[in-house]
């Protein structure tokens, strides 16, 4: 038996024709299906005149653009209605919506409804690797390696800044932490894994990876996300577990703050053997180049600052910083 999108067999409804499916053809599980060639029967024949003045075949928009969501399969109706005829098509779900609204909104909408389920069963498929990696970067001890010397010495001193300036809110001191470490490096690495690995980052891929970091930026956030059913998919997909990415977040930072202070002297050693382990890995010329841009920009808020900083003022380092300018001056 060859299966047509429509025959003499599909039915109409109240202006409503529906595609025809393997339910309406009653064929049950387990049945042996194969692709053939498109078959020109007397039912097609007879309408092809219509079909091809409207758009071949209302079916295929719905297969024909099978590429990434920027394609034309985004801002092209899936089915649209035969307008000789006022019959509207339908395959799986009915488009409902007042007859203004453009036509491309209907179609995402119904895609949005198709794949729904393919949708939660990907989220389950996928969850295990995404718990793994947000519990491997929110924790302290089971991360395969110690925690670096210099997350703790970045967090200590954002601490002893808001005691400083006496903040004393626990909301701004994770806000801190989360915009200067998991928000500016993990989420540009989640969402970029081609800086790390060699390897292409289709639109698909993309997309997924855009899910998982807007799920890691919402565990960093403080705030109180209120969803509803016109909530975006990707932030109700992990809506469930983010109270408790959160928690681990703070737990996180929690167990850094109770971890013992980390001395200059450390920090200072830790940075030459990072610069000795890595030192033919970087132009070194480069990134000086680039702080200079830096410092020849906001030249004299730098040297006011070093001029009433005790420790800087120790090693003249205002001095030091106005002959590089001077030299750099002279050599441009």
């Amino acid at each position: 038996m060859i299966l047509q999108d429509e025959d003499i067999t599909t039915k109409i409804e109240n202006d409503w024709k529906r595609l025809n499916t393997l339910a309406h053809y009653q064929v049950p599980d387990g049945s042996v299906v194969a692709l053939v060639s498109k078959q020109v029967t007397a039912y097609n024949a007879v309408n092809n005149s219509t079909v091809s003045r409207t758009s071949a075949s209302k079916y295929e928009n719905m297969i024909r653009y099978t590429g990434s969501p920027d394609s034309l399969r985004s801002r092209t109706p899936m089915i649209t209605p035969d307008l000789e005829s006022g019959v509207k098509m339908w395959h799986l779900v009915k488009n409902h919506e007042h007859g203004d609204q453009k036509e491309g909104d209907r179609g995402s909408k119904m895609v949005s409804e198709i794949y729904l389920t393919r949708l939660l069963a990907t989220k389950g498929t996928l969850q295990k690797f995404v718990d793994d990696l947000f519990e491997t970067i929110f924790s302290t001890a089971h991360r395969g390696s110690a925690l670096p010397l210099a997350i703790k010495y970045m967090f200590d001193f954002l601490d002893e800044q808001a005691d400083k300036h006496n903040i004393h809110d626990p909301h701004v001191r994770h806000t801190w932490k989360s915009n200067c470490l998991p928000l500016r490096f993990w989420v540009n690495m989640i969402k970029n894994p081609q800086f790390v690995f060699d390897i292409h980052k289709n639109s698909i891929t993309d997309a997924c990876l855009s899910v998982v970091a807007q799920t890691f930026m919402d565990s960093c956030s403080t705030s109180e996300h209120r969803l509803g059913k016109d909530s975006p998919s990707n932030k109700l997909l992990y809506a469930k577990d983010i109270p408790s990415y959160k928690n681990w977040v703070e737990r996180y930072y929690s167990d850094i703050a109770k971890m013992p202070a980390i001395s200059d002297q450390d920090m200072n050693a830790y940075l030459a053997e990072q610069s000795r382990m890595h030192m033919n890995e970087f132009n070194t010329m480069s990134a000086l180049s680039e702080i200079y841009s830096y410092v020849g920009k906001y030249s004299e808020e730098i040297l006011g600052a070093l001029d009433q900083d005790d420790q800087a003022g120790k090693q003249k380092l205002a001095y030091k910083l106005e002959q590089v300018i001077t030299l750099m001056s002279i050599d441009s």
